[in-house]
């Protein structure tokens, strides 16, 4: 049964936003009181947060589909409708955040750190929102914008200070258990460790973490045997440890052969030349390997390697080594770039930017502009397009924005084809120029005489009046079949 997973592809779904909500307020003696159409409400965010208590995407694995709650629909009396609740998704320390294309979003180090991965949709306005001066009865609503849909990969880069590689069975996997309290799985055959392992070491006042990486094989660097499934765990450590077997059974093996072979490794995957290298010569309690120790010891210290002969099972030149660990591993904290605070960056967009783009292409052999910006394509999942006004409210807002011009600039003409919206999502309709879009065809929008200034007494008495006559007049007139 799979019990560590560090790669998972990730399909998550933000809450969409709530509709708007189309109301006129009503009571006793004042039928027509005004809008009172409620907003929507905002729909949940997807967001990936840092839990030191998580160690696997193992839960992501059995269940890849995450989705956040969505906003509530405004109603009347100016409620709004309730916000979607953010899905908070626990990844452990070292998760990388990447697009199916490979590309890096985002690099979740330290407890705590979270990154959005799906935007929650924003909430349609009500009717009460969208009056004004000019419009004063509106009789539509925006709708709720849907909430993103993003497909992630999750790795996990194990974040430690020393990595312990070395061949299967070199005893990496014994050296962590007996210089820290983890317990990994110890056996004599290859591959026992299946996933790395994470061991505290304490060596005076320093305190480090040592990450065991699976074994490494010739072409690990190429997919061969368990190494290309976590040398990615080795990345972040600052300190590389090469543990080699110096009581080998295998003929053709020996600790120079083996520690060219994983260096040559580590050089293919690339990103390591930089982090210091220590070399221990493991299991020197047997007599053989105690022998083969001293023998390779001046070739690999005329390398430039410090080298330590020790023995798990002996507890041999462990505190040696534990120390020296230590020193390189303060050394590397020393020598990184202070955290800075946090600064807010800034970026105008440039004065020359309209916030849309209009492209010319072709549509069976007819001319399509497609309109394309975060404004416009916005406005068109808001707009109800079996509400003449709020179609019209939205041919009004495109032509502010400067929609109408731009076209007219492209050479679009009457009939054209407009498409607002990528390909396999766009509104596409055909294009009639007016003066002010859409005035002329609905009339001043959102007008009613119902909600002008209050009138008179006198003036409302004579009104009334005039309505009963005229009722009076309709039923005298009235003839049964």
């Amino acid at each position: 049964m799979t019990t560590f997973v560090d790669r998972v592809e990730l399909h998550v779904a933000a809450g969409n936003g709530g509709h708007g909500c189309a109301s006129v307020h009503r009571e006793k003696f004042k039928p027509l009181g005004g809008p009172d159409g409620g907003n929507g409400g905002r729909g949940g965010d997807v967001i990936l947060t840092v839990d030191q208590s998580v160690t696997t995407l193992l839960d992501y694995h059995h269940s890849p589909h995450r989705k956040a709650t969505n906003g509530k629909p405004g109603e009347g009396g100016n409620r709004s409708g309730k916000d979607g609740q953010d899905l908070v998704l626990p990844v452990p320390d070292g998760t990388v955040v990447l697009d199916r294309a490979g590309n890096v979003l985002a690099d979740l180090v330290g407890h705590g750190t979270s990154y959005v991965a799906a935007q929650g949709g924003r909430g349609g306005l009500g009717n009460a929102a969208l009056a004004s001066a000019r419009r004063k009865a509106p009789g539509f609503a925006l709708l709720g914008v849907p909430g993103d849909l993003q497909d992630i990969v999750l790795e996990l880069k194990t974040v430690a200070d020393v990595a312990l590689v070395g061949y299967p069975s070199a005893g990496k996997s014994s050296l962590i258990s007996v210089m820290s309290a983890a317990k990994p799985k110890i056996a004599d055959y290859p591959f026992t460790t299946l996933v790395p392992n994470l061991g505290v070491v304490t060596a005076g006042s320093t305190v480090y973490t040592v990450a065991d990486v699976p074994g490494l094989i010739p072409g690990a660097s190429q997919g061969k045997g368990l190494g290309l499934e976590f040398l990615r765990h080795v990345e972040r450590c600052s300190v590389l440890v090469h543990v080699l077997d110096t009581a080998t059974l295998e003929s053709e093996r020996d600790p120079i052969s083996d520690l060219d072979i994983i260096e040559a490794e580590l050089r293919e995957y690339g990103g390591l030349d930089d982090r210091p290298r220590i070399v221990v010569l493991n299991k020197i309690d047997v007599p053989d390997g105690k022998d083969l120790a001293e023998m390779v010891r001046p070739d690999l210290e005329a390398r430039g390697y410090r080298v330590f002969e020790v023995s798990a099972v002996a507890h041999i030149g462990l505190r040696e080594l534990s120390f020296a660990l230590a020193e390189l591993v303060a050394q590397a904290r020393a020598a990184r770039p202070k955290e800075e605070a946090t600064r807010i960056v800034i970026r105008p967009k440039a004065v020359d930017d309209s916030g849309f783009t209009v492209t010319q292409e072709e549509a069976e052999g007819e001319p399509l502009f497609r309109v394309r910006g975060e404004k416009p394509e916005r406005w068109v999942r808001q707009t109800d397009f079996s509400n003449d006004e709020a179609v019209g409210y939205l041919a009004d807002r495109l032509n502010r924005l400067g929609v109408e011009e731009a076209l007219m600039k492209a050479g679009a003409r009457t009939g054209d084809g407009v498409a607002i919206g990528p390909e396999d999502n766009a509104v596409v309709f055909d294009w009639e120029p007016t003066v002010m879009a859409g005035a002329e065809m609905l009339g001043r929008r959102g007008e009613d005489h119902r909600f002008e200034a209050p009138r008179p007494a006198a003036q409302r008495r004579r009104d009334r009046d005039a309505e009963r006559d005229e009722s009076l007049r309709e039923y005298d007139d009235f003839e049964p079949f």
